[in-house]
C-alpha cells in the first residue's frame, strides 16, 4: 500500500499520510491546521452546499479552522464545544462521544451561555471529517439542549460508510483502508 492517499477537494489536491489506527485499519489523515488555502477553499465550497443557518457548532479541535473560516465568510457566529470543562465556564454542559481518531471516550463541553445563544436559532453542525458519526452525535446532543433547530450537519470529508449517508453534507468521500 502507498504511504499517502491523493485527495482532490474544493479544487485542490493534497497528499494525505496513511496512518495506522489498529492492526486491521489505516486511515488517510486529513489535517486542516496550518493549510490556509485548503481551509478557505473548503469553507467556501461547503457554504455553497449548506442550508440557511444562524450559528455554527463544531468540536474542538480539528473542526475549529473550518468553522472559523465558514463563520468569517458567512458573517455568522460559531461556537466550539471544548474537550473539557474550562475555568471560565459558569454552567458547563457535558456530553461524551466515541471518535475513530480518539482512544476511549471523548468529552465535549459547552457553556450554558452558548446554549442560550443558540436558542431559537438555525444551527449548522460542522466538523472536518465525519466517520463513525460519534462527534456529530455528541454535537447534536449539545445543540438539542437549546431550543435551536439543527438545519444541517456538514464536513469536508465523509470517511468510510459515512459517504453513503444521505443526512450529511460533505464535499468528498474518504476511504478507509481495511486489511
Amino acid at each position: 500500500m502507498s504511504d499517502t492517499y491523493t485527495l482532490h477537494v474544493a479544487g485542490l489536491t493534497r497528499e494525505l499520510p496513511i496512518c495506522k489506527v489498529n492492526d486491521h485499519l489505516d486511515i488517510a489523515a486529513f489535517i486542516m491546521f496550518s493549510d490556509v488555502e485548503l481551509t478557505v477553499a473548503c469553507a467556501k465550497a461547503l457554504l455553497e452546499k449548506c442550508p440557511e443557518f444562524d450559528v455554527i457548532l463544531t468540536a474542538e479541535a480539528k473542526g475549529i479552522p473550518l468553522a472559523y473560516e465558514m463563520s468569517r465568510q458567512s458573517g455568522k457566529q460559531w461556537i466550539p464545544a471544548r474537550k473539557g470543562v474550562k475555568a471560565y465556564m459558569q454552567d458547563p454542559v457535558v456530553v461524551e462521544d466515541q471518535s475513530i481518531t480518539t482512544a476511549g471516550k471523548q468529552t465535549l463541553v459547552i457553556d450554558r451561555k452558548d446554549l442560550d445563544y443558540m436558542n431559537g436559532k438555525r444551527i449548522l453542525v460542522v466538523d472536518d471529517v465525519i466517520s463513525t458519526g460519534g462527534s456529530l452525535h455528541a454535537l447534536d446532543a449539545l445543540a438539542e439542549r437549546s431550543s435551536g433547530i439543527i438545519v444541517g450537519q456538514a464536513a469536508v470529508l465523509a470517511e468510510g460508510d459515512a459517504a453513503q449517508r444521505t443526512d450529511i453534507i460533505f464535499l468528498e468521500p474518504l476511504p478507509l483502508f481495511v486489511h
